[in-house]
Parts: C-alpha cells; sequence; structure tokens
C-alpha cells in the first residue's frame, strides 16, 4: 500500500531531511578541522558511530551520512569489521569540497556573471561620477581588504564592503540595490569555505592587486580603465571557478 502524505506531513518530513543534512555539515566540518590540525592525524581510526554520536550529540544516521561524505572526498577509509580510518595521505584540496559547496559551484559562476554584467559598468561611472568622499571610502575599504590579508581575518566581508563602494559611487542607486541583494554570498570563496586555497595569501594578494587597479582607474577618473579593470578582476574570478568546476568534474569521472 503507498503511503499517503498530507502537505503538512510532507513539509515536517523535508524540515527533518533538511535538518540532518545540516548536523551532518557540522560534523564533518569539526572532523576535517581535527585531521587538517593535526589533532586527528593521518592514518588514524576515527571512534565508533556510538562515541561519535555522543561527542557530537546527534543519532547514528547524522553519523552516517557525515562518513559518507567524509568518504566521498578521500578523506576516511571504511576497514569492514575494523573501523573507519584517516586516509594515509589527503586528497587535492580541491577535491575535498562538501557536498553542498561542489554543487554551489554553477551558482557561483553565474552569480560572477551577472555581476560582471552591472559592476563594469559602476566602476566606469564611478571614476566619471564619484565625489571626494566616496573615493576617500573606496580607498579606506581598499586598505581594510589589506590588512585582513595580513593579520588572517576573514576577507569575504571586506572583499563585498570594497564592491559595495565602488557600486555606490557609480551615483545610480540601482546599483548597490542589485549588489546588496547578494550580501558577503557574491564572494565566491564566502559559499566555500573548505577551499583553502582560496584563503592562501598568494590568491588574495593576487585578488589585492586587482582592486588596487580598480582603484587606480576610479581615483584618476580614467572610466575605460576602471571598467577594463574591473572586468579582468571578475573574468580572472571566473575562470578560476571554471577551472574548479572542471577538476571536480574530472575527478568524478576517475
Amino acid at each position: 500500500m503507498i503511503p499517503f502524505y498530507t502537505q503538512h506531513e510532507s513539509q515536517n518530513m523535508l524540515e527533518v531531511r533538511k535538518t540532518k543534512a545540516r548536523l551532518a555539515e557540522s560534523v564533518v566540518a569539526q572532523i576535517r578541522q581535527d585531521i587538517e590540525s593535526g589533532r586527528t592525524p593521518l592514518g588514524a581510526q576515527l571512534p565508533t558511530e556510538p562515541k561519535l554520536m555522543e561527542a557530537f550529540g546527534v543519532s547514528r544516521t547524522v553519523i552516517r551520512e557525515a562518513i559518507a561524505e567524509l568518504r566521498a572526498a578521500g578523506i576516511v577509509n571504511p576497514v569492514q569489521g575494523k573501523g573507519v580510518f584517516v586516509a594515509e595521505k589527503l586528497p587535492n584540496a580541491l577535491l575535498t569540497l562538501s557536498q553542498d559547496e561542489r554543487r554551489s559551484i554553477p551558482r557561483t559562476i553565474e552569480l560572477i556573471e551577472f555581476r560582471t554584467a552591472i559592476e563594469v559598468e559602476a566602476a566606469g561611472l564611478a571614476a566619471l561620477r564619484r565625489t571626494s568622499s566616496q573615493e576617500f571610502d573606496i580607498m579606506s575599504k581598499n586598505s581594510i581588504m589589506k590588512k585582513s590579508i595580513l593579520d588572517e581575518s576573514r576577507t569575504s566581508q571586506a572583499d563585498f564592503d570594497f564592491h559595495m563602494a565602488i557600486a555606490t559611487a557609480a551615483n545610480n542607486g540601482y546599483f548597490p540595490q542589485a549588489l546588496s541583494q547578494f550580501g558577503p554570498s557574491a564572494i565566491p570563496r564566502a559559499s566555500l569555505p573548505n577551499l583553502t586555497e582560496a584563503r592562501s595569501q598568494t590568491y588574495l594578494e593576487t585578488i589585492q592587486a586587482e582592486h588596487d587597479r580598480i582603484v587606480h582607474a576610479v581615483s584618476t577618473q580614467d572610466a575605460v580603465e576602471a571598467r577594463a579593470a574591473m572586468r579582468a578582476h571578475l573574468e580572472n574570478s571566473q575562470a578560476r571557478y571554471r577551472a574548479l568546476s572542471l577538476a571536480l568534474s574530472e575527478a568524478t569521472d576517475m
């Protein structure tokens, strides 16, 4: 007999599944952190399911989902009759993204395409229209971004604030209004917390150099260069995430 669910019951079931998925992601994140920090050595055996359930305060289903995700990423290896062991060598960091992060990559690429459509023109207009106070704000936001790199603090908010300052300096309310709908999630690495390369100082310094070029163009009121600098910045970002998408696709096909 096929079970019949009311709309309310179906919604409740969906919420339960979402809750379990979030809990599993939390367990995955903590285990990954313990491994990457060395608290759980490579090759070490993970605690048993009951002990993990007790440690994280979650159900057996959540633990099994978390272990399945870690196994799919090549971080752990279950050995029948013995338990689950951390891999002797961790896979390429590009390939250890969570399932949610992998699913977010197409949306990330689409969002960068959308941002390119509005932010290139916003940069050009900002070069022509920015006031002295707006120029100062752009430089200030750029300086904050530099400091956030040097002290290894989170840079996504600082990065977003910089782009908002450019959009605002276009002096057309639709530009900051469009960008503000996304908040810091407009910055690709904000949606990919496990992509360690996107938080390396080398990577962030590359982003900073691209920002500096934009700032110089806006400051000198060179609209052509401002548009070119913003386009290069966003197209470089798009190329990075298309390459990531390709790498993940090839890994899946292996």
